[in-house]
């Protein structure tokens, strides 16, 4: 994880070119690293089938934190359209930074923001500090992909980049209800292709870092508990 060389944005900050993290080669070659995979993986409907027909208000959901103007840190790609429609939302006198460990996944990206002057993506790796504060922070489904010690860091650091009067938006699993008819299918889709993420699904993110102290924390969840929404406002 550590930075081997640098590049520099279009927005004037420094990004990190770092060493792809194990757990993401093991782990998630097959759904972020295969050139053969990505395109497949990145189309609407895929993305919409992999969150039982719910991608589009869930992505509808998250940018509404957000507000025209703004500059805001998107904290790992996203597949479907989730990127540009966030880019919209803060328009032509915000701007929307996306930070991304994989390279493959920038250069996807980047395309997909094309005619969006407003939008820069550049390879970065978020365990580490981030040198530039933000009006606010957007973490879409990243959270149940990493390990919990880089899941902390990761948490740690985007609310440090968060500026006073600013927010932190976390959209990610959570736990189902007992009743809920897909929490069977969930477990064995968290057990066989997420591994990471059932050490999310009962924790309040609130306590993965000391930082946590200085926001204040609001958690609302749908689709029967499966998914959560928890905005973390600095004071």
């Amino acid at each position: 994880m550590n930075t081997r060389t640098e590049s520099v944005s279009c927005a004037g900050e420094k990004a990190a070119d770092p060493k792809l993290p194990e757990y993401l080669r093991r782990t998630y070659t097959w759904a972020y690293l295969s050139p053969r995979t990505m395109p497949w993986l990145d189309r609407s409907p895929v993305v919409s089938a992999i969150l039982w027909g719910n991608a589009d208000r869930l992505m509808r959901w998250t940018a509404a934190q957000f507000a025209e103007g703004e500059h805001v840190l998107q904290a790992a790609c996203v597949y479907g359209d989730f990127s540009p429609m966030l880019a919209r939302r803060v328009g032509p006198q915000g701007r929307l930074s996306i930070r991304d460990v994989a390279p493959i996944q920038v250069d996807n990206v980047r395309r997909k923001l094309a005619g969006l002057p407003q939008a820069d993506a550049e390879v970065a790796d978020l365990v580490e500090p981030l040198p530039v504060r933000y009006d606010a922070v957007c973490c879409f489904f990243l959270l149940h992909e990493v390990p919990e010690p880089e899941r902390r860091r990761i948490v740690a650091n985007l609310l440090a980049a968060v500026k006073p009067g600013g927010r932190a938006v976390f959209v990610d699993y959570h736990r189902p209800r007992a009743w809920h008819p897909l929490a069977p299918v969930m477990a064995g889709v968290f057990r066989w292709l997420e591994p990471f993420a059932e050490s999310l699904l009962d924790v309040p993110l609130q306590t993965l870092a000391n930082e946590a102290r200085e926001f204040e924390w609001r958690k609302e969840t749908r689709f029967g508990g499966l998914y959560q929404l928890v905005v973390a406002r600095r004071r």
